[in-house]
Formats: C-alpha cells, sequence, structure tokens
C-alpha cells in the first residue's frame, strides 16, 4: 500500500459574490478529483488547533500528523532548518520577508503595498540581502538568503515574546499599528528602518521599478521561534516518507522529521509552478520503495493573499487534472493500492488575503474501495454536508495509515 497526500495550500475560501456567492472549489472544473468522492471519506477538519494563529507552519504540522501543542517553537526555525542553518539552542530565528513599502518619508508613515516585493526572483533577492549583510551581520546578527522573496535573521542570545505581524495579514494597510514590540523591538525596527533607506537606490530596485515591477524596498521580520524537534517521521508512523514542495517551511518540517526532501525543477511556489513535475517526482518516490509522499503545492495561497481569483482557479483546477490525473493514472499502471488524502492546511480567503482557522474540507480516497460517500463534488460545502468532523488535524495522517 502506497500512501499520498495532496496539499492544496490556503485552497478553501468563502463565497465569492462574484461567483454568485460559491466558492473557487465549487466553481472549478476538476473532474478527476470529483470523480473519486463518491470512492472516499468526506468531511471537515480542524488543522488549527484553538490558541493558535492559522498559519501555514501549525496547519501542515497538523497535516502531517504532529500535535503542535508538543513540537511547535515558531515558524521560520522550520525554514531556517530548510535553508541550512545549524540553529543554536541559543538563537532565535525571524522571518526576513522583502516587502514593498509605500513612498512617505517617515517609516512609520508608509503602507504594506506588497508582501512579497512583487514576487521577487531568487536570484534579485540573493544579491540584495547579500547587500544588506554587509551593514547588519555583526556578533549578534546575521542574514540568510532563502527563496524569493523569504528569508531569515538569526540573533543569537535573542529574546522571544516579540508581537510581529505577518506582512500578508496587513496588505494594503498602514504599517504604524503593526511594527515590532517586545523585548528587542528597537533593533529590529532600526534595521527595518536601515533597509528602506540602503534598498531605496539600489540597481536591482531600479531596474525593476525600469521594468514596472514593485521594488524590494525593506525587510520586514516576523515569525520568530527557537530551534525545534520533531519525532522521526518512520519511527513515530512506521512508514518511510518523502516531501516535495516549494516552500522552505515545508521542506524544513520534512527534514526535521528525517524524511527525503525531493527538489523538483520549475517548482515556484505561485501558480506558474511546476504541477506535473511534481506529480511524476511523487510517482518516481514510490516507485523507488518510498511508502508515502507530501505533495505540497503553495499556489492556491499565494492566489488568495493576492486576490488572484482567476488563478486561485486555475491553481486548483491544475492540482485536479494535472497533478491527481496523472497521480492516479501512474499508480494504476504501477499496479499499486494505495490512499490518497486531499486536502488544504487552511482557509486562504480571497476576500481577507490571509490565513483563517476555519476548517477545512478533506477527502480520503481508497483504490481498494474501503470509503463511500453521498456526495459528488470535494468543496466547502459538501464536506460540511457530510457531518463528519474531525477536531484535531494531526488525526488525518492516523486515518490515512489506519490497516
Amino acid at each position: 500500500m502506497k500512501y499520498i497526500v495532496v496539499l492544496g495550500d490556503g485552497m478553501a475560501d468563502y463565497p465569492v459574490p462574484t461567483l454568485e456567492d460559491k466558492t473557487p472549489l465549487q466553481v472549478a472544473k476538476k473532474p478527476t478529483i470529483d470523480s473519486l468522492v463518491p470512492y472516499s471519506e468526506v468531511g471537515l477538519c480542524k488543522t488549527v488547533p484553538e490558541g493558535f494563529k492559522p498559519g501555514s507552519d501549525v496547519a501542515n504540522l497538523s497535516v502531517m500528523g504532529y500535535d503542535p501543542h508538543e513540537c511547535y517553537t515558531g515558524r521560520s526555525p522550520l525554514e531556517a532548518v530548510s535553508i541550512g542553518i545549524d540553529l543554536k539552542d541559543t538563537g532565535v530565528t525571524l522571518r526576513c520577508n522583502l516587502v514593498t513599502l509605500s513612498d512617505e518619508d517617515n517609516y512609520e508613515d508608509k503602507t504594506m503595498l506588497d508582501y512579497s516585493a512583487g514576487e521577487i526572483s531568487t536570484a534579485e533577492a540573493q544579491e540584495l540581502i547579500a547587500f544588506l549583510k554587509k551593514h547588519f551581520d555583526d556578533a549578534k546578527c546575521t542574514l540568510y538568503s532563502g527563496v524569493s522573496y523569504r528569508h531569515c535573521l538569526v540573533v543569537d542570545h535573542g529574546k522571544t515574546g516579540h508581537d510581529l505581524t505577518p506582512p500578508h495579514d496587513i496588505s494594503g494597510k498602514p504599517i504604524k499599528e503593526y511594527l515590532p514590540q517586545g523585548p528587542d523591538a528597537a533593533l529590529y525596527l532600526n534595521m527595518m528602518k536601515r533597509s528602506a533607506q540602503l534598498l531605496k537606490d539600489h540597481p536591482v530596485n531600479k531596474a525593476r521599478i525600469a521594468a514596472g515591477k514593485n521594488p524590494a524596498n525593506s525587510v520586514w521580520f516576523w515569525g520568530e521561534g527557537t530551534k525545534p524537534k520533531l519525532d522521526n517521521f518512520t519511527k513515530k508512523f512506521g512508514k518511510t516518507g518523502t516531501v516535495i514542495s516549494a516552500v522552505d517551511l515545508v521542506k524544513g518540517i520534512g527534514i526535521l522529521a528525517g524524511m527525503k526532501i525531493i527538489e523538483v525543477p520549475g517548482a515556484t511556489g505561485n501558480y506558474d509552478t511546476n504541477f506535473a513535475g511534481k506529480a511524476q517526482a511523487a510517482l518516481d518516490a514510490l516507485a523507488h520503495g518510498y511508502d508515502f509522499v507530501y505533495i505540497h503545492i503553495e499556489a492556491p495561497d499565494e492566489c488568495g493573499h493576492q486576490g488572484d481569483l482567476a488563478h486561485k482557479i486555475y491553481s486548483i483546477e491544475q492540482i485536479s487534472e494535472t497533478v491527481v490525473k496523472r497521480l492516479l493514472q501512474g499508480l494504476k499502471d504501477a499496479g499499486e493500492e494505495f490512499r490518497m488524502l486531499i486536502c488544504p492546511d487552511h482557509p486562504t480567503p480571497l476576500s481577507v488575503r490571509t490565513h483563517v482557522a476555519d476548517p477545512v474540507p478533506y477527502m480520503l480516497y481508497s483504490s481498494c474501495g474501503e470509503f463511500r460517500s453521498d456526495s459528488t463534488s470535494y468543496d466547502e460545502v459538501s464536506a460540511k454536508q457530510t457531518g463528519i468532523f474531525v477536531a484535531q488535524g494531526w488525526d488525518l495522517m492516523k486515518k490515512l495509515f489506519r490497516d
């Protein structure tokens, strides 16, 4: 038996007025996924426990079978592990976004225009982070370059307990009320202000502006945490596992859990990602003896943050007709029995452009005919109508692996 999770990050949503109050999942053309629904268990699942913020960190830990109460120490340490940072027990890490702020002279008067600096390329971002390192790195602080707009700051003997707001939570809002608060707030705010001065006239940003793109004109710190520990996935579940993702956060979870990380050329973390390549990489991993593969697809989440309805629908359709369809054919050709879990980690509604903690729709399909459902469509409404509710997200993995 093989086991697959297809995780459409942020795929769930609220009713959209321009879609006649239907959600993107309801209107997306996804015949392959919907064809599996009558032979699946369909319901809702609470992936974000009470008391936790609805981040992809907590939610993916939960779906992957880990109770955040027991293992969560913050978001940025998970990303730091993927970047290759050797974290010390005394270190505090922070996520460092390259963002686009409005151009008021007074930093506090600026507005968050773009949390991703126009989905800046990794090559451009690396040049900017290397430039900032010359000004910021010292005995206490070290900047590390990641992917696209996602980077990391490590503070040796740093403090925790800060109020740090994710930039995607304040798109289009003045930043004044969301600046760092806490014991090292002055340090972080000073670095943010200095970055705005340093990056303003950098050649990378001049070139981006000339090309009609958003400049990366400030850093933004959030998601603090300390060195995490996760139980080994194979010891915990008795299955050998792999993770396929373009996102450092999810790869970091996989690394800490002792799973193999598979890199896919052209995997971008957005709607232009290599959907087919991710599916083929999963099939290859299963064919080479791995029991389990976790395919994380960031595209719907990014579209939700950007308020991009058309590409959110497109991403869902690609998950169905490129990823799931290819998986089904490949597993059938290989003569494999399998179970497949399809779900988001959390909703990222277009109307709010950030994560929410609402329960997510899930469907658990088995090629052995173990499940039945009266539903004919995979979406938020159909999942709620089944009356099935999983109160703890980490129980989904138990369902997937049950003997």
